[in-house]
């Protein structure tokens, strides 16, 4: 509230200076009784090209509209003094419409626009004691045009680094939107990957139990209800993160409680998972901390069940050791699996793993158990509270 009403302020006493100095010009032109209808038309233009609010603004009125008009204006009343030899005032409120309008050119106007309304208002600035060129001294002209230089370069200068300023915001904000985009989609990816593989499992065993023992397909339909509900409510989810929605706030990540969860809807009935907990393991560890432990241990079961749908135990542990938690998932397959080619996936899940663990300070490692059969997914992370 304090930071608007002061912007305000500012802007109302830039106003308050601009129509001053505007006011200087007209009475200069009394004085010399000049008409007045003249610099009073240049002033208008430029003063509605730079005080017409940006919220009232047609979308006609470009800025290389609003910079090039008042320029041509202007050096157009300056030609027509030189032409017809009579002098013509000008004064600060002009000069400081010029100036407003080159700032506006250099900073707002198209790439392609910069150069040519630059041009056309410093011309205009610089062009402006030809109005009295008769009546200026021998080094007067070379003075008023150094001073003119000095202030171009430095209005210039000055909206030229603005203008990179917002360039680099720009970019900036893009390469976020684009960094969030890419781990959105990791989530939609780890998550729907996990539930869809597991649905396809367990429909493999639903057609294999439907000839032998129809009797006991209800759990196994219910786990497909219970993993194709879960994987359409991370979908929407995600979806709605990415149309800014209400649901934003509620980004898919997971935490330790839900690593629960994840080992209790996993098994099946080849399979017996296992989730050995650290008994001393803190509950509010940091939770970037917890959400990649959970994302380990989900894409471990994961590739479980593309890789090794042969394991009949899996271990998930949780180790909470001088400050660092450990995470292992364990499982005792052969490496056999009868799922589909296309649902093996192509190893991006590992490869974002390792991207999230080791952003943390940590290190992942994946590989054979050294039994002989097995595999094991090993993450630490520095995990102070």
């Amino acid at each position: 509230m304090k930071s608007g009403w002061l912007k305000g302020c500012a802007r109302g006493a830039a106003v308050g200076a601009l129509l001053a100095a505007a006011f200087v010009d007209l009475a200069a032109a009394h004085e010399m009784e000049y008409p007045l209808r003249r610099p009073a038309a240049v002033l208008a233009v430029g003063l509605i090209a730079v005080l017409w609010p940006a919220a009232r603004r047609p979308a006609w009125l470009t800025p290389q509209l609003r910079t090039a008009v008042p320029a041509l204006v202007s050096l157009l009343y300056t030609a027509a003094a030189v032409l017809l030899h009579r002098s013509a005032p000008f004064g600060p409120g002009e000069l400081a419409v010029l100036l407003s309008l080159l700032f506006v050119a250099v900073r707002h106007c198209p790439p392609r626009w910069v150069v040519v309304c630059a041009v056309l208002d410093a011309g205009a600035l610089l062009a402006t004691p030809l109005r009295y060129y008769r009546e200026l001294p021998s080094g007067g002209a070379l003075g008023f045009a150094l001073v003119g230089l000095i202030l171009v370069g430095l209005v210039a200068g000055l909206a030229a680094y603005l203008r990179s300023l917002d360039y680099r915001r720009t970019v900036a904000v893009a390469d976020t939107r684009r960094e969030e985009r890419l781990a959105i989609a990791a989530d939609l990816h780890d998550f729907v990957a996990h539930h869809v593989t597991g649905i396809l499992v367990q429909t493999q065993v639903a057609r294999m139990m439907a000839e032998t023992q129809p009797r006991e397909l209800d759990p196994v339909l219910a786990g497909i209800e219970r993993a194709a509900t879960e994987a359409l409510a991370s979908m929407r989810r995600t979806v709605g993160v990415l149309r800014d929605t209400e649901e934003a706030g509620r980004r898919p990540v997971g935490d330790l409680a839900a690593i629960t969860d994840l080992t209790d809807g996993f098994g099946g009935p080849t399979q017996h998972v296992t989730l050995d907990r650290d008994p001393g393991l803190p509950a509010d560890l940091p939770h970037e901390v917890q959400a990649a432990a959970f994302r380990v241990v989900q894409e471990a079961l994961t590739n479980v069940r593309r890789h090794a749908a042969d394991a009949t135990t899996v271990i998930v542990r949780l180790r909470y050791d001088d400050g660092r938690l450990e995470t292992t998932v364990t499982d005792d397959g052969l490496g056999g699996t009868q799922l589909p080619t296309e649902a093996h996936g192509g190893g991006f899940g590992l490869v974002g793993l390792r991207e999230r663990v080791t952003a943390l300070g940590g290190e992942l490692r994946a590989g054979p158990t050294g039994a002989g059969h097995g595999w094991e997914v090993r993450a630490r992370f520095p995990a102070a509270r």
